[in-house]
């Protein structure tokens, strides 16, 4: 046993349980735009099963065939988009995301080259649509609260826990972030790493 504790030295710590989550990767593409950085936008094709109709940043699964996060959100983006690999330059990080529904989102951001080449594919976007980056430095989200709370199955063990049915379950707390742009709403996970984004921009200044 002891040797098994010394093999343990040499392990590199994940996030434990991630083996259970799926892993989604998602890009912010940045564009010129009349002398000005924008970010793009998707929103949902209606079509689709999940979140239709939804605004969000182009990105997906990551599969098995992926070389890495990065391949996958690139790969993701060139399919929704329509466009080329070699259209996307000047990739990097943000920080990931563990969602409280089972998700681990990777988001990275990234230049495309040539923006008037976008075709999307209309099976999964209904139209694209590009905010200036200047219009996030300016407003300030709003947040609103959305509470969790523990539900245990009926055949829960409440007798061999101290409090039994009367456990005092700590709630989770959601923060909602809301943008609003002419007449689109961008909300949720998108809006909150387009401000993750931005607040790292601020902290460069």
């Amino acid at each position: 046993m002891d040797g098994k504790i010394k093999k343990l030295q040499q392990r590199t710590p994940s996030l434990l349980g991630i083996e259970q989550f799926a892993k989604f990767a998602i890009l912010l593409p940045l564009i010129k735009k009349e002398k000005e950085t924008h970010l793009l936008f998707e929103v949902r094709s209606l079509q689709l099963r999940r979140q239709p109709g939804e605004i969000c940043f182009p990105g997906g699964k990551v599969d098995h065939d992926d070389e890495n996060e990065q391949a996958a959100a690139i790969r993701e983006t060139c399919e929704e988009l329509g466009i080329e690999k070699d259209a996307i330059h000047d990739v990097f990080p943000l920080d990931y995301m563990v969602s409280p529904f089972g998700m681990v989102l990777y988001p990275f951001v990234a230049t495309l080259a040539s923006p008037r080449l976008i075709k999307p594919n209309e099976s999964e976007v209904d139209e694209i649509f590009t905010v200036p980056l200047s219009f996030f430095y300016e407003t300030q989200p709003e947040i609103y609260h959305v509470q969790l709370q523990a539900c245990p199955d009926a055949d829960f063990p409440f007798d061999k826990i101290p409090g039994g049915k009367n456990y005092r379950w700590r709630p989770r707390q959601i923060d909602e972030y809301f943008y609003y742009y002419e007449d689109k709403v961008i909300w949720g996970l998108t809006a909150k790493i387009v401000h993750h984004f931005i607040e790292l921009l601020r902290s460069t200044e």
